[in-house]
């Protein structure tokens, strides 16, 4: 039970229950002395619900005031009404509970000024149906923005089921009552559930309380209500239209009137039901009610006056009415709200409303179909899909982060499908797996009509300037997950020098005293630094208790400036940063070093970005990066500087994928971007998760790995799936005639120069000696028992005889299926038949395994890796690389899976070579070791993490239009 104190009409539900009067027949009317005047033909009137309206006023005149008056065993009707309803709570609440044990409903009120009355009343009918009651007690003089603050407040925190204003009707303004979510809102006063009570539509509002109190003891009166007249004096704003309606679908006839209508008391006479609210000092006399008419005052279950004046009205024998009705009603409301939140949280089946695509012929290019689009806002796709309102965080109109609380929301919903995109060795120029990803998900969703989404990576922007060019706001800074890796990235650079130099211009103790600094007369270690401190064995947390030893083994790191790893990084391809000496100022006092900077996605924050299953494990992996040697040769960690948590609140918003949408508004998510031939090239796998769970068990994620299968599938099999515990289903392997026809020995190609005439006219023979690499790609695929679909993704110039030979070719191969693809000029139509290949194949089982045992030692899985994928003879390490190799097993990291970094131009080391080179020695130039995104990675000949620009970059051609802001120059 929170005690945030409870609201004001609650407090009235009690003066209303306890406030009414039993009598035999007749209507009771007390004077200004309160003295009881019995009216004639007692045996005649029978007035079931009759209730306190007002005292005697301050000028002495008399003002009726019309006391309840049942029959003779009414009393317990109205308590068996109360009782039928709490007991349906009950019941309900336990059925509730049964899928859902730790769920306990809770009510919230917002009230002005402080009052336990209230609290108590709601407590005791909370209690007896397993619900908790909030008060929220604003001042007295509270403004509308405080309120509406509050309830915006409560509208987010996922325990609050219901929100009942318990203010004045002066506080309840129109901005104030739409301010609570239409699903919290139990008392039905938003113009939403106003709305649905009129179009005789609840099943997801509420109607008001009150109203269904009305209704609730009309029903259980003896007469029909078909055909009456009912009258509803002085009753106002959303409560008028709700009873209003309520009793005209229950067939009743309703007029309203204000009290000061010259046809009051006709109205009131002509009536069978009389429904009033009274202000101060309003009332009417009791003849003009007729025998057998039924008057319901609602003024007790409202409050009308200052809370204070309850202090002072009369107490008279406990009834039932009302009050204690609409109470019941308000609770029984909270635990349907408590039932339907739990249905949200539950998968939602998809209700994706794809938008069309007109191809045109010739072929636009891809920018002009991009702006002939007008995509869906990024919420209704999101509600497409299932994700809740709370789950997003919107980024414009057409880009979202989604939370990972959908994992835990989702828990026991299957997986779908599991699909991954691959490729042959390509061209400098690609060949389209992330078209051919596009035109997958658009077959499967808008054409198929199953739920498939597609997780891409981000592009970094280096090639985007360079050679690939860019896609509007997909490439060009997207929801700045690339800017953070680079500050967290850089930041841990910046550690490392400022480490090194201060530990080598001060003492001990001067390093002692600021890196513990007292703040305000106490000193005490961070959590970080306590850490630290049970790593080095010091199980000390005064620091005033450490001895000089214990002081120095704390502050000195004792980086060897040597045999610093950590590199900085930039996302621009800038060939100048490839080595740079670092600390000339002379304020660096002449702890001068050369060091690099690397491509930004190359990072390891990156990697781990790309690997982690969640924000705690995202924090352990920051903490577990190594960053360099001490001059003992003891690994330093981002841990032993101190840094991790700052890391981790630089990442908090980079690790949620952001949600896009395809041309054919299906779903996209986009997250992480590590290159595939520097690092492990997969977007992440928490996206691949969500999607996974999202498209429900017969749907399809499909994924792409970067370059070529022998790097990019390679490992994702190896690497990412081994770390997520995801087993693919299927394998899309895309190849293009040009880059086959380049295999079979055609003429080299460049990005930005025609293309030779080999690879425009047909040439039989060089595509089918270009398709060794094909068989070759599928081959691996099979090393990891999964099944391959080739995709042939068609260009303009490829012709009917040299596509009918790839498909032949490939399904001897061995390829389950070998489709040609027009996705480029026909959108999601194009890619059908690829969608119902995929779906064929995908429903049958396969043999998935890993291609080496994380126990074997470093070298065995490197030659694993060169001689299987690759097809190396042999692999040759460097006297450095054999160095480091025994320094990794000695420091514990021999079990780690590797990540080969080479060219992706060919399946060998060597770019020039196509087709399927063999009788190669594969040399290891040098290892180094991402012990915080979980791998070993090789350096391959003469791989660079850098990339530089070429002669003419694609940044010549891109410019915007200062008056329409429209970016020139993308593809």
């Amino acid at each position: 039970m929170g005690k945030m104190r409870l609201s004001v009409a609650f407090r009235h539900v009690h003066r209303s229950h306890a406030s009414i009067r039993r009598a035999r027949a007749g209507v009771q009317v007390l004077n200004s002395e309160n003295r009881l005047i019995t009216l004639a033909d007692k045996s005649a009137v029978s007035y079931p619900w009759i209730r306190e309206a007002s005292s005697t006023s301050g000028t002495g005149e008399t003002v009726t005031s019309l006391k309840s008056h049942p029959r003779k065993n009414d009393g317990p009707l109205y308590q068996s009404a109360v009782s039928d309803i709490v007991q349906k709570c009950r019941d309900e609440l336990k059925a509730i509970r049964e899928t859902n044990p730790d769920l306990k409903p809770t009510l919230a009120i917002i009230q002005a000024g402080e009052d336990d009355g209230l609290l108590e009343v709601n407590k005791k009918m909370a209690g007896q149906i397993g619900l908790n009651v909030m008060q929220i007690c604003l001042p007295r003089q509270c403004t509308e923005d405080e309120v509406i603050d509050e309830i915006l407040r409560l509208n987010e925190d996922s325990r609050v089921h219901g929100i009942f204003l318990h203010l004045p009707q002066s506080f309840l303004s129109r901005s104030v009552r739409n301010a609570i979510k239409p699903q919290k809102d139990v008392d039905g006063v938003s113009d939403l559930n106003v709305g649905r009570v009129v179009l005789g539509d609840q099943r997801d509002g509420f109607a008001s309380p009150v109203a269904g109190a009305v209704l609730e003891m009309l029903a259980r009166h003896d007469s029909p209500l078909i055909g009456k007249m009912a009258v509803l004096v002085g009753v106002e704003g959303p409560l008028k239209a709700t009873i209003q309606c309520l009793l005209q679908n229950n067939g009743m006839m309703v007029q309203t009137c204000q009290w000061s209508s010259k046809h009051l008391q006709k109205q009131i006479m002509d009536s069978d039901v009389v429904i009033l609210l009274e202000p101060d000092h309003k009332s009417f006399p009791p003849t003009w009610i007729r025998p057998g008419v039924a008057v319901i005052n609602l003024s007790s279950a409202l409050m009308e006056e200052h809370p204070d004046s309850w202090e002072h009205r009369a107490e008279v024998e406990s009834g039932a009415g009302v009050g204690p009705l609409s109470a019941a009603l308000r609770m029984q409301h909270v635990v349907r709200s408590s039932r339907r939140w739990i249905q949200e949280q539950q998968y939602q089946p998809w209700r994706l409303r794809p938008l069309k695509l007109q191809p045109l012929s010739p072929v636009p290019s891809d920018i002009e179909i991009s702006r002939a689009q007008t995509p869906k806002p990024i919420s209704q796709l999101a509600q497409e899909i299932g994700l809740l309102p709370e789950e997003l965080e919107a980024y414009g109109n057409t880009k979202a982060k989604v939370h990972l609380s959908l994992l835990n929301r989702l828990q026991h919903q299957p997986n779908g499908k599991y699909v991954l995109v691959a490729g042959i060795t390509p061209t400098p120029l690609g060949e389209g797996k992330s078209t051919v990803t596009t035109g997958l998900v658009q077959a499967l969703s808008a054409h198929l009509k199953l739920n498939s989404f597609a997780c891409l990576r981000q592009p970094s922007q280096g090639p985007t300037f360079g050679v690939k060019g860019v896609f509007l706001c997909f490439n060009l800074h997207l929801t700045g997950d690339i800017h953070a890796i680079t500050a967290a990235n850089n930041l841990v650079a910046a550690a490392i020098d400022a480490r090194i130099l201060h530990e080598s211009t001060q003492s001990d103790k001067a390093l002692y005293r600021r890196l513990v600094p007292s703040v305000n007369g106490v000193r005490c270690f961070s959590p970080i630094q306590m850490a630290r401190l049970q790593r080095l064995g010091i199980n000390k947390s005064d620091p005033s208790d450490l001895t000089p030893e214990e002081v120095r083994a704390f502050v000195r790191l004792d980086l060897d400036p040597e045999k610093v790893t950590w590199q900085r990084v930039v996302d621009t391809n800038d060939r100048f940063l490839r080595k740079i000496t670092v600390g000339q100022a002379n304020t660096e006092k002449g702890h001068a070093r050369q060091t690099q900077f690397d491509i930004a996605v190359a990072s390891e924050i990156m990697a781990i970005l790309a690997l982690t299953d969640g924000l705690a494990d995202m924090r352990a992996r920051l903490g577990r990066m190594v960053v360099g040697s001490n001059r003992n040769g003891q690994p330093i960690t981002a841990d032993d500087l101190g840094v991790t948590g700052a890391l981790a609140v630089l990442m908090k918003d980079a690790i949620k994928p952001t949600l896009m949408q395809t041309l054919e508004g299906t779903p996209v998510f986009v997250h992480a971007g590590p290159f595939a031939n520097i690092a492990h090239g997969n977007s992440s796998v928490l996206a691949d998760k969500l999607a996974l769970k999202l498209v429900g068990e017969e749907g399809f994620v499909v994924t792409e790995a970067g370059f070529g299968a022998d790097i990019g599938m390679e490992k994702f099999f190896n690497i990412k799936c081994r770390t997520s515990g995801l087993k693919p289903d299927v394998v899309v392997l895309v190849a293009t005639v040009r880059a086959l026809k380049m295999h079979g020995g055609g003429p080299n190609v460049t990005a930005g120069v025609p293309l030779p005439k080999e690879y425009i006219n047909e040439n039989l023979q060089l595509v089918a000696d270009g398709c060794s690499n094909l068989k070759k790609q599928i081959q691996i695929a099979h090393l990891f028992g999964v099944p391959v679909v080739v995709a042939l993704n068609v260009f303009k110039t490829d012709t009917q005889a040299e596509i009918e030979l790839v498909c032949r070719i490939a399904e001897a191969s061995g390829a389950s299926a070998a489709v040609q693809c027009h996705h480029w000029s026909r959108g999601g139509r194009g890619s059908v038949e690829l969608a119902q290949a995929v779906k064929k194949v995908a429903s049958q089982k396969n043999n998935f395994q890993f291609l080496y045992n994380l126990q074997d030692s470093i070298v065995e899985k490197i030659r694993t890796i060169a001689q299987k994928v690759y097809g190396a003879d042999d692999i040759e390490l460097s006297p450095e690389a054999q160095a480091k190799i025994d320094y990794y097993n000695q420091q514990g990291f021999g079990a780690l899976p590797i990540c080969m970094a080479k060219t992706h131009l060919s399946l060998s080391h060597m770019p020039e070579k196509k087709g399927v080179p063999t009788g190669f020695i594969l040399p290891i130039r040098d290892i180094r070791a991402s012990i915080g995104a979980g791998f070993i990675y090789p350096l391959v000949g003469t791989m660079s993490t850098m990339p530089g620009l070429p002669t003419r970059p694609c940044f010549y051609d891109i410019d915007l239009d200062p008056v329409t802001e429209e970016i020139k120059g993308l593809f």
